[in-house]
């Protein structure tokens, strides 16, 4: 799969590369007389395609004058200096262009960013508009020209409402943000209950808006009320980063001031963080470390930005950049310490490098001043996950000590240790609680499937098992392991036929997994297609995954069968 994966890569670099050169003049071509012209070139577009944005710059820097034919030149120019944090090159590169007649949206981006952050706000004023005039396709584009390009041009607050209408109706949500922040920059006595307002919409995760909401109270010295939020926010999503790392600021009379709704710098930072997020969401990883980079421009202490772009970074595999980012992170507070310290031992899990991970994480959930429940949840699933069964059990025990029945966390804190006990041999006490978190929530098709198929291992409760992994398939139909589950049931009540198409199902879905395949072999031998079992078998035989013990099992089935 992996070689697959490279050859698609390839195809699909190379395309870019394709569309580049063909959306351009035929003069165009006369910069490439050199083979090294056009070998840097092509260097640069791969790299800035791979999101290596300083070595794409490397090649691309050598072809300077190349922008006057080649128009697509400068546009990844400016993304290769831009993601790479070299925002005043950028601005100097932007006016070249602007001399030469040959500036483009992004240039005009640019430079009006730059004045912004230089509070020269009516020279940014001018560059939005050059870049909201412009024909633009992407509808992504619009929106943001048109909303800087109103940011810059405030004069009272109901014609900056009126403005605001006016964005493409696509966008009611973030009209809805920015009406928010209008209303704040305006002084408006709305601003508290349009807060409330979009927190409380049940069809869209606004849970972010809580810690501006806060933050807009701290500035009007309404602090009781902002912790008020931020412990209320904190309930429904007592995992947000911002919230915590809020919540432990107050507590340590901290200074915030990473945001200001008065400052056009600051809520201009925000959209263009927001449609960062919306492009990272689609994997535009490119545009969207482009509008980030220039987000973190304009406001450079709001470490949220920096979260996304290391995650970026993560879903690149581009390891290195991502832990200098988390690295840093881990000094602006204990919540963002202990994120930080988990997307780490991610990486080192990714790298093989499991004994790190645990060392790292141990480190710091031993350094967190207050355990909480969710952070000690979050540890014992870690080690749980990591093989460390035993290590895990008096952490999940911690937690279902602490908590009730009807907190979330109780079913996951059961299922956790079940699985921690069952992995060490304790059935009994793995029993006891798996079915006391399916007591509690009775609709977990993962725990549903755990004990049933556990069950059906030790050759009891087969029937009743049946029955709960039927159910298990309605909550996650296809579903590789619940599929493979029930065809197993299945097959330990001879029903052979029927365990035959669920197996083959699961193997479907799950190709290389050794036991789904040697399932499915056992289900072909018993209706009668042994050459196929035996190739199965086989199959199995050949997997890196396949454990010593299957082996020998299976080693035992080719001679002799069923």
């Amino acid at each position: 799969m992996k070689v697959f994966n490279i050859i698609y890569k390839i195809i699909g670099q190379i395309f870019i590369v394709i569309i580049f050169l063909s959306t351009s003049p035929v003069k165009s071509l006369d910069k490439f007389d050199k083979a090294e012209n056009l070998s840097n070139y092509f260097s640069g577009i791969l790299l800035l395609n791979n999101e290596q944005y300083e070595d794409s710059l490397t090649y691309l820097k050598k072809l300077n004058g190349l922008e006057s034919n080649h128009l697509n030149y400068s546009v990844i120019y400016l993304y290769s200096l831009v993601n790479s944090g070299k925002l005043r090159e950028a601005f100097s590169y932007s006016k070249k262009l602007e001399k030469q007649k040959l500036d483009n949206f992004e240039s005009d981006l640019i430079s009006g960013i730059f004045y912004l952050k230089n509070s020269n706000i009516d020279l940014a004023r001018k560059y939005f508009l050059k870049a909201k005039n412009r024909n633009k396709n992407l509808i992504i584009n619009n929106y943001v020209s048109n909303s800087l390009y109103n940011w810059s041009n405030l004069s009272n607050l109901d014609q900056a409402t009126l403005d605001l209408k006016k964005l493409d109706k696509r966008f009611e949500n973030l009209k809805k943000i920015q009406n928010i922040f209008l209303h704040c920059y305006f002084g408006s006595q709305n601003t508290n209950q349009l807060f409330y307002e979009i927190t409380s919409d049940q069809r869209t995760d606004f849970s972010r808006y809580y810690y501006f909401h806060s933050l807009y109270l701290v500035s009007q010295r309404n602090i009781n009320n902002a912790k008020g939020i931020v412990n209320k926010a904190l309930k429904l999503f007592p995992r947000n980063l911002l919230l915590n790392q809020l919540k432990n600021d107050f507590n340590s009379n901290k200074n915030i001031s990473v945001f200001n709704c008065k400052k056009e710098k600051h809520v201009i930072a925000e959209i263009l963080y927001i449609t960062s997020n919306a492009l990272s969401s689609q994997s535009i990883y490119s545009q969207s470390n482009f509008f980030l980079n220039l987000a973190k421009y304009l406001n450079e202490d709001f470490n949220s930005y920096d979260t996304l772009l290391a995650e970026n970074f993560y879903k690149l595999n581009d390891f290195k950049k991502a832990k200098k980012i988390y690295n840093k992170l881990s000094k602006y507070g204990e919540a963002f310490n202990w994120y930080s310290s988990k997307q780490l031992t991610r990486i080192f899990i990714q790298q093989q490098n499991r004994t790190e991970a645990l060392n790292l994480l141990e480190k710091s959930y031993n350094g967190l001043l207050e355990k909480g429940i969710y952070e000690t949840f979050d540890y014992a699933e870690f080690l749980k996950n990591n093989e460390k069964f035993k290590e895990s059990i008096p952490f999940y025990t911690k937690i279902i000590m602490q908590v009730t029945k009807d907190h979330p966390l109780y079913a996951e804190a059961t299922d956790g240790r079940g699985i921690a006990y069952e992995r060490i041999g304790e059935w009994d006490n793995a029993e006891r609680d798996l079915l006391a978190s399916l007591e509690v929530n009775p609709d977990q098709a993962y725990v549903i499937n755990y004990l049933a198929y556990s069950w059906i291992e030790q050759g009891i409760k087969i029937n009743k098992s049946l029955g709960m992994l039927e159910k298990a398939n309605k909550l996650r139909s296809n579903d590789p392991y619940i599929t493979d589950s029930l065809g197993w049931a299945l097959f330990k009540l001879k029903r052979y036929k029927e365990a035959k198409d669920y197996l083959q199902l699961a193997v479907k879905l799950l190709p290389a997994d050794p036991i789904v395949n040697d399932h499915y072999g056992d289900a072909l031998w018993k209706n009668g297609n042994e050459i196929q079992a035996r190739y199965h078998w086989n199959y199995v035989l050949n997997l890196e995954k396949t454990e010593k013990e299957l082996k020998k099992i299976i080693e035992v089935k080719l001679i002799k069968g069923l």
